[in-house]
């Protein structure tokens, strides 16, 4: 199912999952790693989960196509956030709104789609039931 998906396709994949290790690794990893941040439980836990997806875009790197489900979170969030908390107050500037933006329009370039209908809708689901 893989060779369906152009070779282009999975050097943008490549170039999402490595933009997300180094830019929000070297940003994240040295506050996590210095406990900066951490007295807040929420901001902690957006940060640790800043380093999670940062930590397995490396996997990304060699797996493509499997650590597809980390970019839809990622563009789940993103979202997310654009309706939740920019938009309501557009008339305030976010710093965080146009890297939220970008991130969105990257996510819908690089993310083969009609791969993921193929794999993740057409394709019958795993059983629910142990076959005894």
């Amino acid at each position: 199912m893989s060779k369906d998906v152009s070779t282009v396709r999975l050097y943008l994949l490549r170039m999402l999952y490595l933009l997300n290790l180094v830019l929000l690794g070297a940003t994240i990893w040295p506050m996590l790693l210095k406990h900066e941040g951490m007295s807040d439980p929420v901001q902690a836990a957006a940060y640790s989960f800043w380093g999670a997806l940062a930590a397995l875009s490396a996997i990304g790197l060699r797996y493509p196509l499997k650590m597809l489900p980390i970019l839809f979170m990622q563009l789940l969030y993103k979202s997310i956030w654009i309706c939740a908390a920019a938009l309501p107050q557009w008339h305030l500037f976010h710093a965080y709104t146009r890297p939220m933006v970008i991130g969105i329009v990257l996510d819908l370039i690089a993310i083969p789609w009609s791969y993921v209908y193929v794999a993740y809708i057409k394709e019958p689901g795993d059983r629910w039931l142990c076959k005894q």
